[in-house]
């Protein structure tokens, strides 16, 4: 189930291209196609978006939280992604992780004149949720996210750290997420990726007071 119309996500693409090219910048948005053996996958990205989002994984409860993770951190996303989940969702669930990587990895750029850190606690009821980033060119992730239940509804909980963990080794930043509180399995993971949709919004904005790129050695 979508929430946010594609029509909604390709229009504020294309006006997004627009506006950048009117104003003599390059524009942040990309599209990355992956096939394998197991995913086919298309996805879209604007990190300078309204948070419009179209996405269709075949896995419902993976689409909603991807919902979240666009939604708030306001990247336009289009996804439509194939996969074998007549076997389970894990493949879909780690390849679009790896595909949206690959998507900010590619928009960034190298990263000049970016905030480069941020972090964001995110609650959902009674649960609470932190997300710290560094686009620190250093794929990796780290997750303390003890779940109550090893389902929801068909979702696989676990899979929700795989996705984690493709996400930042393919966008090759450094992600932190850590549950503080937590009873409903739902809602920390909900948590979880709104708040590294907040997380990463930041870290990706531009900061007019930064020159050149955000490292002492000049890389990233």
């Amino acid at each position: 189930m979508t929430i946010y119309k594609k029509s909604t996500a390709v229009k504020a693409a294309e006006e997004a291209v627009a506006a950048a090219a009117e104003a003599g910048t390059a524009p942040r948005v990309v599209t990355v196609q992956r096939t394998t053996g197991e995913t086919d996958i298309t996805l879209t990205v604007n990190l300078d978006g309204v948070g419009a989002c179209d996405i269709n994984t075949g896995v419902p409860f993976f689409d909603h939280m991807l919902n979240a993770f666009g939604r708030h951190g306001l990247f336009d996303l289009h996804i439509e992604a194939l996969g074998d989940t007549e076997v389970d969702a894990h493949h879909t669930v780690e390849d679009t992780g790896i595909v949206l990587g690959q998507a900010f990895a590619q928009a960034l750029g190298d990263k000049r004149g970016v905030t480069r850190f941020a972090d964001c606690t995110v609650p959902l009821d009674e649960a609470l949720v932190q997300a710290v980033v560094d686009l620190s060119g250093r794929g990796q992730a780290y997750c303390d996210l003890p779940l109550p239940t090893p389902r929801v509804g068909d979702f696989d909980t676990e899979l929700a750290v795989e996705f984690f963990y493709a996400f930042a080794r393919d966008a090759r930043l450094t992600l932190h997420v850590r549950e503080l509180a937590g009873a409903n399995s739902h809602h920390i993971i909900e948590a979880a990726f709104k708040a590294a949709g907040r997380a990463m919004r930041s870290a990706c904005e531009p900061d007019a007071r930064v020159v050149g790129i955000p490292s002492t050695k000049g890389s990233l």
